[in-house]
């Protein structure tokens, strides 16, 4: 059995949801944690670099919510 390195996995852009066949046009943009173990690298295009959303929308709008209402209590 051949074990596979993190060289030969397959890239997903996170902005368009394609490949990124060469290696050259591939960006980490961010690395996501996982529930158990290392977690993983987020990939883009070179071109999509900053068209991929760093922040979740939910977790925003949570925490947008929580500030305010701190402020408020202040």
């Amino acid at each position: 059995m051949t074990r596979l390195g993190p060289e030969a996995s397959l890239r997903i852009c996170r902005a368009c949801d394609e490949e990124i066949t060469d290696p050259a046009d591939g960006v980490i943009v961010m690395h996501e944690t996982g529930n158990s173990g290392p977690g993983w690298d987020v990939w883009a295009h070179r071109e999509h670099a900053d068209d991929v959303e760093l922040i979740d929308p939910d977790l925003l709008r949570i925490m947008t919510r929580i500030w305010v209402a701190q402020a408020a209590a202040r």
